[in-house]
């Protein structure tokens, strides 16, 4: 779409937004008669999410034609993810050592709940056996998106040494990227009612304003160090945009449509196919979009793996336990590691919690703390999230 175009419908979806929050501030309860709307706009998003990733990556890799070259871009991407996560995961720590909010918290909720309890069993060797779907249609149909990128990337690796026939294959399935990404331009005339329906809704289905900060005050200094560490890694991002990407504020300001809806929608798989059309609008390499975003969706959670790191410790000084520089450590590579394992679902983050908890021995009670506000910081880290991966797709753009 045009310049114009987009900025005119970034200036609706941002109305959107704050008009959601005025709704549900101070309707309440009656916020909540309006989800449906937002429920719709989450549903046409998802709708696009598995044909375009598959059909994203198949025409990206067949773009790319060398497979050596595939190596390069390949490994350029995990680095980058790598990178950027343990920076993430790094700031957390510091924030809470730094703020403490843990310090003089009196531990009332022990009640933890059971869809909680169900995943305290997951562990490393979970991360890898969820990398391959023994039925891709029982993966599409639970949106579980890395065994599909797993297969898409197989897929087309095999394709490419299949020489003359291949050809109409990949032309299938760049034809298919394009009516996807027409469609995604579709819906996004839908996000400022959907953005507006979706947070509306959320916060009348905590109470409204009233409500809201007094939950926000039960664990105000863990809100405070969370967003300070939200804050400063997205300052980290600019300055890797800047610096190695050697991208402009426009860059920012193209990509904020797709992260205004990351924070409605609260998921990057759903906010995946604006992300894509965001880059794309950009200038950023096809290949760069549709190899690298998709992954990063679903593998790349700066947000999440910092809240970790920062909830962690929270709930380590609330119960007055010392973590050593050991267990620390320890921290640090459980959450980095978790972040890249859990696909983007929302409220992953208290899947991966639940495995950084159990490494360094801390009860998981400790969880139920934080549940009341979850939703609410959900958002900024999904938000951060997906300007981690747009950042990541002009750093590969620039790199490869």
């Amino acid at each position: 779409m045009s310049h114009s175009h987009a900025m005119a419908l970034l200036g609706f979806i941002i109305a959107g937004a704050v008009a959601g929050v005025f709704y549900g501030w101070y309707a309440g309860e009656a916020a909540t008669g309006i989800g449906w709307l937002g429920t719709l706009f989450l549903n046409a998003l998802k709708m696009t999410i598995i044909p375009l990733i598959i059909a994203s990556i198949i025409s990206g890799i067949g773009s790319i034609g060398d497979i050596r070259q595939m190596g390069r871009l390949g490994g350029t991407t995990v680095a980058y993810y790598f990178a950027t996560t343990g920076i993430a995961v790094f700031i957390g720590l510091l924030v809470v050592n730094w703020i403490q909010p843990g310090a003089g918290i009196a531990l009332t909720q022990t009640e933890v709940p059971e869809r909680i309890l169900a995943k305290q069993d997951t562990g490393i060797s979970d991360i890898f056996l969820s990398l391959i779907s023994p039925n891709l249609i029982d993966a599409a149909a639970e949106t579980q998106l890395l065994p599909l990128i797993v297969f898409a990337i197989l897929f087309a690796m095999a394709l490419t040494t299949a020489g003359d026939k291949a050809k109409p294959v990949f032309a299938v399935f760049d034809g298919i990227n394009e009516a996807m990404m027409k469609l995604v331009i579709w819906i996004m005339h839908l996000a400022p009612v959907g953005i507006f329906a979706l947070i509306a809704a959320r916060l009348g289905s905590v109470g409204g304003g009233e409500q809201f900060m007094a939950e926000i005050k039960a664990v105000g200094l863990h809100v405070v160090t969370v967003l300070t560490g939200l804050l400063i890694h997205g300052v980290v991002l600019v300055l890797i945009m800047l610096f190695v990407a050697r991208r402009g504020f426009d860059y920012l300001l193209g990509m904020a449509r797709a992260l205004v809806t990351a924070f409605g929608t609260a998921s990057s798989s759903a906010t995946l196919p604006l992300t894509m059309e965001c880059a794309r609008e950009n200038k950023v390499d096809p290949k760069a979009v549709k190899f690298v975003l998709p992954l990063g969706a679903t593998i790349n959670m700066d947000g999440t793996a910092l809240y970790e790191a920062a909830a962690v410790m929270f709930i380590a000084q609330a119960y007055g336990i010392e973590l050593s520089l050991m267990q620390q450590a320890l921290v640090f590579i459980t959450a980095t590691l978790a972040a890249i394992g859990a696909a983007g679902i929302p409220e992953a983050g208290l899947v991966t919690m639940v495995i950084v908890l159990t490494a360094v021995g801390l009860p998981l009670e400790g969880i139920a703390l934080l549940l009341a506000v979850d939703w609410f910081l959900d958002r900024f880290r999904t938000t951060i999230n997906v300007w981690g991966d747009s950042v990541g797709a002009a750093v590969i753009d620039r790199l490869t």
